[in-house]
């Protein structure tokens, strides 16, 4: 088993984009990047903590790359906005790779440049890589939160 940790917005649509993926063997969404220990939902969106909202992803590396889900964080949110996604505004719903090692670290920064190169995004991407720190467990109703509500994405039709 394999983890990684990704900021790009809204947790609850990120977190189920991820779980559709072959090799995903289990998301948790949460808080990291911050300072605070322990935040709330309540806290972190304060915009005191420093947190992201983040999801936690662990996979059978058998199954599925570190590369592919990179693939699937970039294809899941403008990496071009800063400090907001869609209608949600803040530092918490900025665009980041917490990396947990320097596999991860050369893998994140290369799949960061091979966009930017290619001329994809009209705009600078400003997604942040950083190394991983402690990851908070986001309270139990937002865990796996569209699933729950029979719901496939954040997006209003």
């Amino acid at each position: 088993m394999e983890q990684a940790t990704f900021g790009a917005g809204c947790f609850w649509g990120v977190e189920a984009a991820f779980r559709k993926l072959p090799g995903v063997l289990q998301t948790a969404v949460g808080f990291t990047g911050g300072t605070t220990r322990n935040p709330t939902y309540r806290q972190v969106c304060s915009s005191r903590t420093g947190h992201a909202e983040a999801v936690e992803v662990v996979i059978d590396p058998s199954k599925i790359s570190y590369e592919k889900l990179l693939d699937a964080f970039w294809a899941t949110h403008n990496p071009t906005q800063i400090n907001r996604q869609g209608p949600d505004f803040g530092s918490q719903y900025r665009s980041a790779i917490f990396c947990l090692n320097e596999p991860q670290l050369a893998a994140a920064e290369a799949s960061k440049r091979a966009p930017a190169q290619s001329g994809q995004y009209p705009r600078k991407i400003v997604t942040q890589i950083a190394p991983a720190g402690p990851f908070y467990r986001a309270e139990e109703y937002h865990q796996q939160y569209l699933e729950k509500r029979g719901k496939a994405s954040c997006r209003i039709p």
